[in-house]
């Protein structure tokens, strides 16, 4: 494992900027905090998810850089053609994991292939 590894599109600078607000023994201590917690009754599991700054990607552009149709990037991101229609019009934002994974399409465009084949 010492040999591993990780490769990444973005410099150095730019993955210690997606970091320098994160305080990972504050997180960690946490967490051990609500298992604690939890394990002696006093507190309930946690429904919901640490919020972190989510990259800005502009659908409307993405879906144009792909060549796709409304319906088929829709296809992609597993929504309805109409939940694209509403973030392109500004009806709606999308949801976290949307923008993670459009995210993710637009550093690396090959995924849509990926999404797209059957399981």
């Amino acid at each position: 494992m010492s040999n591993s590894r990780f490769k990444s599109k973005l410099s150095q600078e730019e993955i210690n900027k997606n970091f320098e607000d994160t305080d990972f023994f504050e997180g960690v201590m946490s967490g051990l905090e609500e298992a604690r917690a939890y394990e002696k009754g006093a507190a309930r599991l946690a429904t919901y998810a640490r919020k972190r700054s989510l990259p800005d990607v502009d659908s409307v552009q993405l879906r144009r850089d792909l060549c796709m149709t409304q319906k088929d990037f829709a296809i992609v991101l597993g929504v309805s053609t109409r939940t694209v229609e509403a973030w392109e019009t500004g009806r709606s934002t999308p949801t976290p994991t949307a923008k993670k994974l459009m995210y993710l399409i637009s550093l690396d465009h090959s995924l849509v292939k990926k999404l797209l084949k059957p399981a």
